[in-house]
């Protein structure tokens, strides 16, 4: 394979299934559902969410640090304290200048925008907090993930709706590639479930209704879903180029060989009914790595459990590959993450390929009759050189990553 050779050192997760990436992974190969009915969106449309189970910001990240930041800034933090040590570092002990950081969101802060806002119509503009700002921009999670580590290289926040995480990977890859940076930092955060996002969400007509059934209401690329199911979490890779983790002694989990992006310049929120825009991504990953159609062994699959999404992408991966790689959609399990989906699916791709493992697609009953493409429903060991890991967004916003195994 060609592409650039960058290895994965690192890993922090914090998930629906779980804080830290044993139980995350652990919840992916149970294929244990995390959807419920949230009592936070009482009075909304469509109050399903999957959520982080027993967060506690103050016991994690001390109680002073944690009331500055908003919760899609502390996931980032947990995960990224987590992929840093996981991959043998100590910021105490690096060149900070050659350490980069780059992260996906799709929102910010929306929990801490909407509080602020009841606060201003409610109170008084004068009782706006003078933290709304630094704590709900996007890029603050950059910024207080360098804060937090001393990484004062390039810092960046990629912002391509739900290819976000994918898209952040795609350029610290090219920021190593380019020897801007030594290690970077980077994945994806989000926390936007919350009573005006998800009501936007319902009426556009995104989400799963299941309220009756909810635990099964991400059903991706099954013949009965009718939507999504929103998440929140996190996912942190550090990344560094093979040769420079080899000579500190450290383990690579796997390589992150080609990436590709594309736009469908199609619709604001509908794919490309014929997966074009998601195809060229595809064949442009495949390109970057030296791959083509036959090699890759694996799909992490956008796969949101959507009508039109799961049709195109499915479709486009039956055209696209001709080695009949097994498919998952991991948000069977996760519910759809948004801007971090993509950063937590490359970590879970990750580590498909280092454990030679494929998660199954949680709430898969029936494929839809008219996908042809090999999806399991139980966890499968096989052979895993190559795998690809899709993310597709808003604005017609594709992002693949091609992963090979170390």
């Amino acid at each position: 394979m060609g592409g650039h050779d960058i290895a994965v050192t690192g890993l922090g997760l914090v998930t629906p299934g779980g804080i830290g990436t044993g139980p995350s992974w652990q919840s992916a190969l149970d294929g244990r559902p995390t959807a419920a009915v949230d009592p936070e969106l009482a009075g909304n449309p469509v109050r399903i969410s999957c959520r982080v189970p027993g967060f506690d910001p103050d016991g994690l990240l001390g109680g002073r640090r944690a009331h500055r930041l908003d919760r899609f800034v502390q996931f980032a933090l947990v995960a990224a304290r987590e992929a840093i040590a996981d991959a043998g570092l100590d910021p105490a002990t690096w060149d900070g200048g050659r350490v980069g950081v780059v992260l996906g969101c799709a929102d910010g802060g929306p929990a801490t925008r909407e509080a602020q806002h009841r606060v201003l119509l409610e109170e008084s503009p004068a009782w706006v907090s003078p933290l709304l700002l630094p704590m709900q921009l996007s890029n603050m999670v950059a910024g207080q993930t360098a804060i937090e580590f001393g990484a004062t290289g390039p810092n960046l926040v990629v912002a391509t709706a739900c290819a976000s995480g994918a898209s952040a990977i795609g350029t610290a890859r090219d920021l190593l590639a380019l020897d801007r940076c030594d290690i970077v930092i980077t994945g994806g955060s989000e926390a936007m479930i919350t009573p005006l996002s998800m009501a936007g969400f319902a009426k556009m007509g995104a989400l799963s209704k299941r309220e009756d059934d909810p635990a099964t209401a991400s059903r991706p690329f099954d013949a009965d879903r009718d939507g999504f199911v929103a998440g929140e979490g996190a996912g942190v890779l550090v990344l560094e180029r093979v040769a420079d983790a080899r000579a500190r002694g450290a383990r690579v989990r796997a390589r992150v060989m080609g990436y590709g992006a594309t736009a469908d310049a199609h619709h604001m929120s509908s794919p490309h009914p014929d997966g074009v825009g998601i195809e060229a991504a595809l064949r442009a990953a495949l390109a970057d790595a030296g791959a083509g159609p036959g090699d890759v062994q694996h799909v992490n699959a956008h796969g949101t459990g959507t009508p039109l999404n799961d049709l195109a992408e499915g479709r486009m991966l039956h055209r696209a590959l001709t080695a009949d790689p097994l498919v998952t959609s991991t948000k069977g399990v996760t519910g759809h993450l948004l801007g971090a989906a993509g950063a937590v699916e490359a970590a879970f791709t990750v580590l498909a390929v280092e454990r030679q493992l494929v998660p199954p697609t949680a709430s898969l009953f029936t494929l839809d009759p008219r996908l042809d493409i090999k999806i399991p429903t139980t966890p499968t060991a096989t052979r895993i050189e190559l795998a690809v890991s899709d993310s597709f967004g808003f604005g017609g916003q594709n992002a693949v990553l091609a992963i090979a195994r170390a």
